[in-house]
């Protein structure tokens, strides 16, 4: 098979992302790259090509590299997420060739932002195959097979010391280092792939970050392998995984090697093949992963009783108009207003919370007012052009735990945002009137 041509594709936000299309399958799927296997080098490494090749057999291939990896647009380390910056241009993506659907072929670091993918838009994912794959990576009570929060911090350290030297390969997958000349080969790869600050920045990024409360979302079939003697992921994470997503099947594989496509590969890829090709999509459009943003007016009957009937009305609109215009700026989707505030979700945590730092500041310089913001990430139904759901009345709950010109979010968005440079403080945990359970909520520093 010749070497596909590499292009470029636009991101909303103006971010090249370099792809490749190849294969004439019926079914379009998605395999993104991350540090270690850069888009341009994949081809000229025989058991890389392999696999690619066998991609191409059962599906149309739209390989690309991953925002701040290979030869797409770089990303500031200390400011991106991770999650949010990748599920973005799994989007952009997908509309390649016009088809608009596709299944999801990932591993390792790729997998969280996959699954954050499929539930954010399940209309857009037929199938997803998930390798070597984590939700969280911190050990707790629940997780007890993950790293210490300590050894996070060292292991990125570790990555980036070594990166460009072939080490990083040869510890992830030996079966791929077996010669100076294999190391000095994939040395160069990994040079190529990501500089040595962005490959750590991301590793630690999506290890700090937790997509557990996201899995219950996910309404595409799914397929999850874990390699048993897997250095670099614990296999005890696919079975955590499975275990959440409605439906999912857990397949463990032997063998040590992280990739899919190093060491014993072929029985991985036959059963990723039988699961995509047969697997077909009900969609369920009514329910969806979204981030929910309330706004409220702190002690706005005052404002109105001072101002009076008219010049409230003239404020309130002037309000309005505030909002929606930076709910444009960052992509967020105006559902309706409550009288003194507004309700709104968006497709990321991190540009929700940055636009409710905009509308606070725009307010308050423009029209006096102080509002206080409730932000939670979770399933809603749509209705038509209205959202509803448990997760909207926990936004609106956590709304109501704010201040003036605070904002107050729920521990899911927290997890979402790990590597955005957001800082928060911890509020301790709450009872939310009419919502089950303690919550445990943060706001927002700054």
């Amino acid at each position: 098979m010749k070497m596909p041509e590499t292009r470029y594709v636009e991101t909303p936000e103006g971010v090249y992302l370099a792809y490749q299309a190849f294969g004439e399958g019926s079914v379009d799927l998605l395999l993104p790259l991350t540090g270690g296997v850069a888009l341009d080098l994949v081809w000229d490494e025989p058991t890389i090509r392999a696999g690619l090749q066998h991609l191409a057999s059962f599906s149309r291939v739209i390989a690309f590299d991953c925002r701040g990896f290979g030869s797409s647009g770089r990303v500031d380390p200390n400011s991106v997420p991770a999650l949010q910056t990748w599920i973005d241009g799994f989007d952009t993506v997908t509309t390649l060739g016009g088809r608009e659907r596709a299944a999801v072929f990932a591993w390792g670091e790729s997998t969280s932002g996959s699954m954050l993918f499929a539930a954010t838009y399940p209309e857009r994912v037929t199938s997803m195959v998930l390798v070597n794959a984590y939700a969280r990576n911190i050990r707790s009570t629940e997780c007890p097979w993950g790293m210490p929060e300590h050894l996070v911090k060292a292991y990125g350290a570790a990555i980036r010391e070594n990166w460009g030297t072939g080490v990083a390969t040869e510890l992830r997958d030996p079966s791929l280092v077996q010669s100076e000349e294999d190391r000095r080969r994939w040395a160069r790869m990994e040079r190529l792939s990501a500089t040595p600050d962005a490959v750590e920045a991301a590793t630690i990024s999506v290890m700090r970050s937790d997509v557990t409360d996201v899995l219950p979302s996910i309404r595409a079939p799914t397929l999850v392998m874990s390699r048993v003697g897997d250095r670099h992921v614990r296999y005890e994470h696919g079975g955590y995984i499975a275990d959440r997503i409605p439906g999912a099947t857990w397949v463990q594989l032997q063998g040590i090697d992280h990739t899919p496509f190093a060491g014993d590969s072929e029985r991985l890829l036959n059963e990723a093949e039988d699961f995509i090709t047969g697997s077909r999509l009900v969609p369920v459009l009514d329910r969806v992963l979204a981030t929910v943003l309330f706004t409220d007016i702190v002690d706005s009957t005052s404002y109105a009783t001072r101002l009076g009937d008219r010049r409230w009305r003239e404020a309130l609109n002037r309000y309005d108009e505030l909002v929606l215009h930076h709910l444009e700026r960052f992509r967020g989707r105006h559902v309706k207003g409550t009288g003194d505030g507004t309700l709104a979700t968006f497709d990321g945590p991190a540009r929700a919370v940055e636009c409710a730092r905009a509308i606070i500041h725009r307010v308050k310089d423009d029209l006096g007012f102080h509002i206080r913001v409730g932000i939670h990430t979770g399933e809603v139904e749509t209705r038509g052009d209205d959202v509803a759901g448990i997760a909207v009345h926990i936004a609106a709950r956590v709304a109501n735990r704010a201040s003036a010109d605070q904002i107050i979010t729920s521990s899911t968005v927290k997890d979402l945002v790990v590597g955005s440079g957001i800082e928060f403080a911890d509020q301790g945990e709450h009872e939310l009137k009419g919502v089950p359970g303690a919550w445990r909520l943060f706001a927002v520093r700054g």
